[in-house]
């Protein structure tokens, strides 16, 4: 069995803690009006043009890394995200899964998700993504409510929602689905009845957010025209409690700040960004991060962009075979700084050893041990010889604690 390299490997730290491709499909069929996502609707997409382009852009990276010291690499998993990508052809999904093997030896449990709503002209291809090779879909439901899922401009009754979840249970190994609450008027009964609704599909995985009214939006406009009024913060404090204990009470903690799962069936793709590994990132506005061998102990990390108007990106990929805007090192002040930022979403924290792998220092030659005292103190954050973590208090409260620590 292929399995990910030991701490003994000569890769990077980063490719240890999982290797990951993400590819973003930027399509949607409709704009939804909480959502600052890079998706686009578009009335007519070539298929066959952004495949090739895909699979061109695939193999620059691929060609980038071996030049760059990338033998040996193991991919963990693979994620179709967007935009809608169950819109794309099950054949470039196919082929780009292809590619990714010829390229790289790959984990026997490789790990495949495809992002999809719960439309009837979606789930009857299920059955043709399954045979292209993805073995884990994630459903966009967000309500199991109808006069929810019309506030939230979702193109599919709750009906559908059922009906595309048992179609995903038929087909693919494992599935997950989204639910947005903390939704206008929304009670706590409401939503733990929901919540009992959902659970009682047999998933065992669900990502659950908070509604939140993001700039450049329709909600953030009608915000502004005040024809939306939030959830009182208090209420959807309480919601997110009511979130935690039901989910715990069927044996789904959350195992970072809105993701909630069985042992064993986390999302290993997303465990790799919060974990701070490497991965590629193709498509439309995709985000990459990965170590590159430069001589020296730690290796030159980089952030990669791809230009993210769908149009620009397609034919600047056919004219120069990929479409990166940035491709930026990464100083070692600022890998600890989005390792904390991304870390202390998961419930299990950091590994002190990861920090020193990552960075050749150790935490308190990095922050202020003043102010790791004083979060401990006030029970917002745990420490002990093996790892630094934020406590369920904590991470309600992540964006504050992170601001104190890095200011």
């Amino acid at each position: 069995m292929i399995n990910t390299p030991s701490s003994g490997s000569s890769l990077p730290a980063a490719a240890r803690r999982g290797f990951g491709i993400y590819i973003h499909w930027p399509f949607c069929l409709k704009k939804c009006p909480y959502c600052d996502f890079n998706s686009h609707v578009r009335e007519e997409v070539s298929q066959e043009r952004w495949r090739a382009a895909l699979l061109q852009e695939l193999d620059h990276y691929a060609d980038l890394l071996k030049k760059s010291g990338g033998e040996g690499r193991i991919v963990s998993s693979v994620f179709f995200g967007g935009g809608t990508p169950s819109l794309m052809a099950p054949e470039t999904a196919e082929a780009l899964i292809q590619r990714i093997r010829k390229h790289w030896p790959c984990t026997n449990d490789l790990e495949i998700t495809l992002e999809a709503n719960p439309t009837s002209v979606e789930s009857d291809k299920f059955a043709a993504f399954a045979q292209a090779g993805i073995n884990r879909v994630s459903l966009g439901i967000q309500s199991l409510n109808d006069q929810d899922l019309k506030f939230l401009g979702r193109e599919h009754s709750a009906a559908e929602a059922l009906k595309a979840i048992d179609v995903a249970r038929q087909n693919f190994e494992r599935f997950s689905f989204d639910l947005i609450y903390a939704r206008p008027k929304q009670e706590k009964q409401s939503w733990e009845d929901e919540l009992e609704r959902a659970l009682n599909e047999g998933t065992k995985h669900l990502s659950l957010y908070q509604l939140t009214i993001e700039e450049n939006t329709p909600f953030h406009g009608a915000r502004r025209r005040g024809e939306l009024k939030e959830l009182n913060p208090d209420i959807a404090a309480e919601l997110y409690d009511v979130t935690n204990n039901v989910m715990a009470r069927h044996g789904l903690p959350n195992y970072e700040i809105s993701n909630y799962a069985n042992p064993g069936e986390e999302s290993r793709h997303n465990i790799t960004y919060w974990k701070y590994g490497d991965y590629i990132g193709i498509g439309p506005g995709a985000h990459g991060r990965l170590t590159l061998a430069d001589n020296t102990p730690l290796g030159n990390k980089i952030a990669t962009r791809q230009h993210r108007a769908p149009e620009i990106w397609l034919n600047t990929v056919e004219q120069a075979g990929h479409a990166t805007r940035t491709h930026d090192s990464i100083s070692t002040t600022e890998r600890f700084e989005e390792m904390l930022m991304m870390g202390l979403r998961l419930s299990e924290g950091i590994k002190l050893e990861d920090v020193r792998d990552e960075t050749d220092q150790n935490l308190t030659d990095l922050i202020q041990p003043d102010k790791v005292n004083q979060l401990v103190q006030e029970s917002l954050l745990s420490l002990d010889n093996k790892r630094i973590r934020a406590t369920v208090e904590g991470r309600t409260r992540l964006n504050s604690v992170l601001s104190y620590l890095l200011a």
